[in-house]
């Protein structure tokens, strides 16, 4: 143990948590002894490390992170960064959970780094890497060329991105594939009739905003369906945005009989939209629409689903930056999630059911 590690369990022990001498004394062993039994070094007797480690859990030690950090560089720490304006509070509870999840039996610990949409979305990246503050990082949103991954990749910083980039450069990433819903969801409407179709897309600016509409036109072009127009909302707009250019559409000579919606939140307004207009869902028009928990049946149930599992994306993300720091090559820590297939409300046992 050296000085300064020594000077940090004793500010941990004036603070009452837990330190190595805490250990120590529990376990009639040196301080020495118990650091090491702890990052299982193959010094100590596997007995040993195993009474330690329990104690250790049962009186909830901690290692001291700025200790942690003097003796090996690292912080132990992997940091999300979401924008606080546009990431809808299931998706961040999710992520969250699935993070939490994988890292719980690690050394690592989970910290949130938001920001806000008057920030450069580099900014917390920057303020992470030049003060050291995580091991690895994980963020969203990305585009095609996204400045947040070129920069951590300048820069040998580990990190994984929810979605995918277009830059030519390996890294990893967790992606829906937001290319097969899109394809689904018109096969789907076009199989129960619809024959104009609509897309409320992701924000033109994000590469899955590129993989939906090439998804939903590939496939209107396969079952000889038309498109109607529907780009002067994304789901980034507001609900009420949403919902006033849906009810205008809706009031056309022309207009659509079936929308893909690339967002469970952007999905109520767009029926609210419809019903604004006079029309009515599953009779006039019908929805397809992603969600990441099982809310929109319960909100109308002649919605048409696809579910999106935002816990297991948190839980890949999780195992990829793990995984770089651990001296994986990034190209084998990519993953990319299908869609299941178009969940329709069966009223007999009022649940969801598979149908094609």
């Amino acid at each position: 143990m050296d000085r300064q590690q020594t000077e940090k369990d004793d500010e941990a022990s004036e603070q009452g948590r837990p330190t190595l001498k805490t250990l120590a004394f529990m376990t009639g062993l040196g301080v020495t002894t118990v650091s090491r039994a702890l990052k299982d070094a193959p010094e100590i007797g596997a007995e040993t490390r195993r009474r330690v480690q329990l104690v250790a859990k049962q009186i909830g030690y901690r290692p001291n992170r700025a200790g942690v950090r003097l003796r090996t560089g690292k912080t132990n720490v992997i940091s999300l960064v979401l924008n606080t304006e546009h990431e809808i509070m299931s998706f961040v509870s999710d992520i969250i959970y699935g993070v939490s999840e994988v890292i719980a039996d690690t050394p690592y610990h989970l910290i949130v780094t938001p920001y806000s949409r008057s920030q450069d979305p580099l900014d917390p990246i920057r303020y992470l890497v030049e003060t050291g503050s995580a091991d690895g990082v994980i963020i969203s949103r990305t585009q095609p060329n996204d400045p947040r991954a070129r920069y951590m990749l300048e820069r040998g910083i580990p990190f994984a991105t929810h979605g995918r980039t277009d830059m030519g450069l390996i890294h990893p990433y967790h992606d829906f594939d937001n290319y097969a819903f899109a394809t689904e969801a018109v096969r789907h409407l076009a199989g129960i009739g619809r024959r104009r179709l609509a897309l409320l897309a992701p924000p033109v600016e994000l590469t899955y905003h590129r993989h939906a509409l090439n998804g939903f036109t590939d496939a209107l072009s396969e079952v000889g369906a038309s498109e109607i127009p529907f780009n002067t909302v994304s789901i980034d707009h507001s609900i009420e945005q949403i919902r006033m250019r849906t009810a205008q559409l809706m009031r056309r000579d022309v207009r659509p009989d079936g929308f893909v919606s690339s967002a469970a939140a952007a999905t109520l307004a767009i029926v609210a939209g419809i019903e604004d207009a006079g029309l009515k869902l599953g009779r006039d028009v019908d929805v397809v629409s992603k969600q990441s928990s099982d809310l929109l049946h319960l909100f109308r149930r002649e919605l048409l689903v696809v579910n999106e599992d935002f816990r297991l994306a948190g839980a890949e993300l999780a195992r990829s930056v793990l995984g770089w720091i651990g001296g994986a090559a990034p190209g084998s820590l990519q993953s990319l999630s299908a869609p299941t297939e178009v969940l329709a409300y069966r009223r007999s046992d009022q649940s969801g059911i598979r149908s094609n």
